[in-house]
């Protein structure tokens, strides 16, 4: 147990990283999707020798490349961040947290930068199949990044593949594909990414239907439109798919979370989603009172969802915080007092091994192992302190999931209006569709929300706690890097919506009017 614990410095820290994060969300999806989209225009040129697809295919490559050198900027400060403000969680998860992502810079950041190059200025100057092959990589490149840096998330949200090595109080890694083909790891990674395809389309159908509206560039926003609306529906339903998934290994893995999820503090045997509800503000945990002021809920579908059966028991916060010996579910103070015992034994355990007495040393090491997978309820002080924050959870959760059944619903209307040449006389949804941008930056935030704010108090669950994973600096240090980041990510994002803007005004043919009116 950490004693004299700074929480300035563990807020600071986090508020820094989330700072960053954010606005590297804001880049990073159109990374992972336009690259598609781009290619799959200019793949229709190829098999047609049509000049236009050529033409769409470049403009949204100008668009990107905007957008692609801040993305790596920002993505740059989050990993320094480990070493500067997360030192103590980077020496002890360092060996297998580390090795996805020196992967992602050996293996995706050099594969994707290579051939950027071929992408940007290879227009005519390589032979089309080539630098259609460019493209293709580059997109690949950027799903591979996203992959082993998501790799890394899923094993902090899900350790497996490794043991803890006593005599350095370190996490060693055993089974590199155990870490890799994690089940958690495998869905976070397709889900988050279908997240940045979804995103990128609407990006593309934003500026196709402003276009429309302004009756300009009319063959290339239609042509856009069809494409980035089918890849956008494809997507969305695949992204539903995967949170079918997130659901249950979030179930599975991370109990408490999915109580905060759903606002559920009575565990019960065939529970309901909550499909809308309002939360009665002041619920604590034990007070008897109803969490819900109203709700409206799909029977028995929580634990199907969770559980794949109609008559599974979910737990509920206060089973995970008071415990329930009938569901064979230990009480937090348990787990408190079982870390406990891990942290003795391992402090035991080094002081024989630095006294040369080895029967001291096996005695404390057998108690430790016996404990260990409680080690980082140890370092925790409140039992209520392993349930996030419900509220924030809960409606982050409905937000994020209501808004890309929406999706699903408006990508196919926009598409079937485009493709039967009615789109222009419905100018409402051309709005909706503009709209839709900042809706899908929302929801894609919402889930992240989800899981990393409902994967507190954990960096590493049910390990490592985020209070002991900061590093040992005086807290003024990050909160004058928190004002400078903020200050500098803004000013580069606003700078980056101003040539964006101009970019787009100026379409294709670099004119702030005019294209086709076809």
């Amino acid at each position: 147990m950490i004693e004299n614990l700074d929480m300035a410095l563990v807020n600071w820290s986090r508020g820094q990283f989330a700072l960053v994060a954010f606005y590297h969300w804001l880049f990073i999806p159109l990374t992972l999707g336009m690259t598609y989209i781009i290619a799959f225009a200019q793949t229709i040129h190829v098999r047609t020798g049509n000049p236009e697809w050529e033409r769409i295919a470049k403009f949204w490559a100008k668009l990107f490349g905007i957008n692609f050198a801040i993305g790596v900027g920002t993505g740059i400060i989050l990993g320094l961040e480990f070493g500067t403000n997360w030192s103590n969680y980077s020496w002890i998860s360092g060996d297998i947290f580390g090795a996805p992502l020196a992967a992602e810079g050996i293996l995706a950041f050099f594969l994707e930068s290579t051939f950027v190059a071929v992408m940007f200025f290879g227009w005519g100057k390589v032979s089309k199949k080539f630098h259609l092959v460019s493209i293709y990589l580059v997109a690949f490149g950027a799903s591979l990044s996203a992959l082993w840096i998501l790799v890394a998330n899923g094993w902090m949200n899900y350790p497996v593949g490794m043991v803890f090595n006593p005599d350095n109080a370190r996490h060693e890694m055993v089974d590199f594909w155990a870490v890799l083909f994690s089940p958690y790891a495998v869905n976070k990674f397709l889900h988050t990414i279908t997240s940045g395809f979804v995103i990128s389309s609407f990006f593309i159908v934003a500026v196709s239907a402003w276009y429309i509206l302004k009756g300009r560039n009319l063959m290339l926003a239609k042509r856009s439109m069809v494409v980035a609306a089918t890849f956008g529906l494809i997507s969305s339903i695949f992204l539903a798919t995967t949170g079918d998934g997130s659901a249950y290994w979030v179930a599975q893995k991370q109990p408490a979370k999915l109580a905060a999820m759903e606002g559920l503090y009575e565990g019960e045997e065939g529970a309901g989603l909550v499909a809308i509800g309002m939360l009665r503000p002041g619920k604590e945990i034990g007070d008897g009172q109803n969490a819900f002021i109203f709700k409206i809920e799909i029977p028995k579908l929580l634990s199907v969802l969770g559980y794949r059966n109609a008559d599974a028991f979910v737990p509920g916060a206060e089973d995970l915080v008071l415990g329930n010996e009938a569901q064979g579910i230990m009480s937090a103070e348990e787990k408190i007092r079982r870390g406990r015992l891990a942290l003795d034994a391992l402090a035991g355990y080094k002081e024989a091994v630095a006294l040369d007495d080895e029967a001291g040393a096996l005695a404390s090491r057998a108690v430790f192992e016996e404990n260990y997978y409680y080690m980082g309820y140890g370092h925790l002080f409140d039992p209520n302190g392993i349930i996030p924050n419900v509220p924030f959870i809960f409606y982050s959760f409905r937000i994020m999931v209501m808004l890309g059944f929406a999706f699903i619903a408006l990508f196919l209307l926009l598409l079937y209006l485009t493709v039967t040449n009615k789109l222009e006389e419905n100018r409402w949804l051309l709005w909706v569709g503009i709209f839709s941008l900042p809706l899908a930056f929302l929801a894609s935030m919402a889930g992240w929300i989800v899981a990393e704010v409902g994967r507190q108090p954990w960096t590493i669950q049910g390990l490592l706690p985020t209070m002991v994973s900061t590093s040992n600096i005086n807290a003024n240090a990050v909160i004058l890097t928190f004002i400078m980041f903020a200050v500098l990510l803004t000013i580069l994002v606003l700078a980056e919506y101003k040539i964006m803007l101009t970019a787009i005004r100026r379409g294709p043919d670099n004119k702030e009017k005019g294209g086709d009116n076809v």
